[in-house]
């Protein structure tokens, strides 16, 4: 039996609890499955991964619980790259590529199959089911998946027996890792592809995404009609708000919540999200519903807490919305994935040039990145299973490449006016303003997904006039 707490109150199993535990159990086995919707979009994948690699044995872990504190865990998310190749979301998973000597590959997945009622495992092991909630049988995955499952607990000795050419995705698994001889160098190759491969959304994603910026626009809209109660508190009921929505209608927030109001808007990753909720004031609201198949949406609005912008705040937001509509028009197929940041940079360092804050004229002052100072970040990113998605991707197929239909990313300007910038008349100081929106790739131009938010300043003081409480 695995070593269980120093300090539990039972400290060892009679014989006839062990008995009863054994006994009385029904036959819970799902014979009437089908293949996840999403199984035949996960096959097609996996065999443009196959191309790419012939020869090779690709293992794509799964990952494993991580330790919060003593015995409890955080709750777990597979590795994204896993995700798009199986649709699994399950824990202690693998999948491998087995190659061919036709240059294909089989392809099979490793799964922590159901616990037997033959011993005690299943009520005090360290995944015991009685305690964490059953799972599927390996015949039932195999159906579910559309893969031949195994039991993953023979992984690590079935995968090192082999001499095959092997590339592993490091970093998830540390268990597979350390029992693979492989090269770190040739593995980063994998975990390369495996982000290029989702630079272009199928259909079956796309979907995945809008019911992602749907459920975030009624998670925008619910905090908008609890702002009043948010004033009485603190941030953190902004961020609950939005939390319900998001474990109601999907897996959960699909990255830390940015909830900063005052001067916590010109902190880029603001997450402690305890501050004050003043009137006259902004709210930086950045935040996005995670889908149960784990695709995010990430949406900012700047809302003015009493409702209606200051003439300071209204100058700095238009100047932001103006930049994102530069933005805007310039996601397009066959642009430059660079054009749309550009421009928008571009439009910011005028305003702050106009506005004495840099130095001019304009084009010198972005060539030189003066702009910076003020809008801190780039303009945007990939977005998909992870909110910063493809992150690992050829740098010829992102940041350098060309847009694409069925590419989706965010155009997200901002200005940040730090408290203590004394660069900036007073007034100034403590403003940052950003604004978000979720954009595809379509064959002629772009959809904004998230355009049922409102984004100008009119816009935004009519929608927050409508739901205010």
């Amino acid at each position: 039996m695995a070593k269980g707490r120093k300090n539990r109150l039972y400290p060892e199993i009679s014989p006839e609890l062990s008995a009863l535990m054994r006994t009385g159990w029904a036959d819970t086995e799902q014979h009437d499955l089908s293949p996840d919707e999403q199984a035949p979009y996960a096959a097609r994948r996996r065999t443009a991964l196959s191309a790419r690699f012939p020869g090779e044995r690709l293992v794509v872990p799964a990952g494993r619980l991580k330790t919060r504190s003593n015995d409890d865990t955080y709750p777990f998310r597979p590795y994204s790259g896993y995700v798009h190749m199986t649709g699994d979301r399950a824990r202690d998973g693998a999948l491998v590529l087995e190659p061919r000597a036709d240059g294909g590959h089989d392809a099979y997945c490793f799964q922590l199959p159901r616990d037997s009622r033959d011993d005690d495992e299943f009520w005090t092991g360290p995944t015991a089911e009685l305690w964490m909630g059953r799972r599927r049988s390996l015949a039932e995955a195999e159906r579910v998946l559309g893969l031949p499952c195994r039991d993953v607990r023979t992984a690590a000795a079935d995968l090192a027996a082999s001499d095959v050419p092997t590339r592993v995705v490091r970093g998830i698994d540390p268990v597979l890792e350390a029992a693979l001889s492989t090269d770190p160098e040739r593995d980063a190759g994998l975990e390369e592809a495996l982000s290029d491969l989702r630079l272009v959304k199928d259909d079956w994603e796309l979907g995945e995404l809008r019911k992602a910026v749907d459920s975030t626009v009624r998670g925008f809209t619910d905090a908008v009609a609890e702002l009043s109660t948010a004033v009485a508190s603190s941030e953190r009921w902004i961020e609950g708000t939005f939390l319900r929505r998001a474990r109601l209608e999907g897996n959960s927030v699909g990255y830390g919540t940015i909830c900063a109001a005052g001067d916590h808007a010109t902190i880029m990753h603001w997450t402690d999200n305890d501050g004050p909720v003043r009137p006259g004031e902004l709210l930086l609201l950045d935040a996005g519903v995670e889908t149960h198949t784990l695709y995010t949406a990430d949406v900012t609005r700047t809302l003015p807490i009493s409702g209606t912008f200051t003439p300071v705040q209204r100058r700095v937001y238009d100047a932001v919305y103006e930049a994102q509509e530069a933005g805007f028009a310039a996601v397009k197929p066959g642009a430059a994935y660079r054009d749309f940041h550009e421009a928008a940079q571009r439009h910011l360092a005028g305003r702050l040039v106009e506005w004495g804050f840099i130095e001019g004229p304009a084009d010198r002052a972005y060539e030189l990145g003066l702009q910076r100072r003020f809008t801190m970040a780039g303009t945007g990113h990939m977005l998909g299973l992870d909110v910063h998605d493809c992150a690992a991707a050829r740098c010829e197929e992102y940041v350098d490449g060309v847009l694409e239909p069925g590419m989706v990313l965010t155009v997200e300007p901002g200005l940040y006016f730090q408290r203590d910038d004394l660069t900036v008349p007073e007034e100034w100081r403590g403003i940052g303003v950003r604004i978000e929106d979720d954009l595809v790739v379509t064959a002629d131009g772009h959809e904004n997904l998230s355009a049922d938010l409102p984004r100008s300043a009119d816009e935004v003081e009519d929608w927050m006039a409508r739901h205010a409480r």
